[in-house]
């Protein structure tokens, strides 16, 4: 079952072909973890989403509080049983059909679908995780490249490279050949006692879990936080690198080309994320 505008439908409901978000990608999206009906750094998606619709210049519903979105997520939950697991939510909006590359208007329709999840929490990964880069194309780092919209060629293609060459995941670089993210969450590498992330203003994108670790590295007078431009080249001098996204939280990185790491860091910052839900 998924939610259109409040309505609760048949997850085989089909979508307009004159939808914007199909023709023109004209959408935004959140990825939300949800444990027992608790939605993880809810508020941060929440902001995220409304500042994301002003960049797009989409037009805001009076109704669109967080707490009124927050409860059209649990009646789709409960739709499903799923308030009782864990589950993975998106939640979609996109720009009212109507017009070419300009919309007829500003208004929008959300769609939530729900998805069950097997982990409550976060847990790490210990399997062997491979990675390598993506050059095929670059990410040009402007304000668009920070939103989870539509738009996402490059991760596709990004994606299935990855599988013809038996990798877990790829590095995307900028046009300034700065490595900025994986296909699929923000990067991190740490060496020594130095943990450095790309800035936004390199392209990447602004994540939910990527600003839990920078608050909480923040706190932790072991370790340095840097945000900075990263080469490839300081990838084969890491100690260790990991991938951050709300739903998975961190995910070690094993091997890149002939270097393998750690995942010391990774371990602390976990644990500290998890004990943050907890007191929440």
């Amino acid at each position: 079952m998924i939610n259109f505008n409040e309505q609760i439908l048949d997850s085989d409901f089909k979508l307009s072909i004159h939808s914007r978000g199909f023709n023109y990608g004209d959408a935004l999206f959140e990825t939300i973890k949800t444990s027992y009906g608790k939605l993880l750094f809810w508020e941060d998606h929440y902001f995220r989403l409304m500042a994301s619709m002003r960049i797009m210049r989409m037009e805001i519903p009076m109704n669109f509080t967080m707490e009124f979105l927050e409860e059209q997520i649990k009646k789709t939950l409960e739709a499903n049983k799923l308030r009782q697991a864990s589950a993975r939510i998106k939640l979609l909006v996109q720009r009212n059909e109507g017009g070419l590359y300009l919309p007829d208007n500003n208004d929008v329709d959300f769609i939530i679908i729900v998805q069950e999840i097997k982990e409550d929490f976060y847990l790490l990964k210990n399997e062997f995780y491979e990675i390598d880069l993506f050059k095929d194309y670059y990410v040009s780092p402007t304000l668009l490249s920070t939103l989870k919209t539509n738009n996402k060629a490059i991760n596709v293609v990004g994606s299935i490279y990855a599988k013809e060459n038996n990798l877990n995941n790829c590095l995307l670089l900028n046009t300034n050949k700065h490595v900025i993210e994986a296909l699929n969450g923000n990067v991190f590498v740490v060496k020594g006692n130095e943990i450095k992330t790309p800035p936004i203003t390199d392209g990447c994108l602004k994540g939910i879990m990527r600003k839990q670790l920078l608050e909480i590295i923040k706190t932790i007078p072991e370790y340095k936080l840097i945000e900075a431009s990263i080469s490839p080249f300081e990838l084969q001098k890491a100690d260790e690198i990991f991938i951050t996204n709300a739903v998975v939280g961190i995910q070690p990185v094993t091997k890149y080309r002939k270097k393998t790491y750690t995942n010391k860091v990774s371990k602390i910052l976990l644990q500290k994320i998890n004990i943050k839900l907890r007191l929440d």
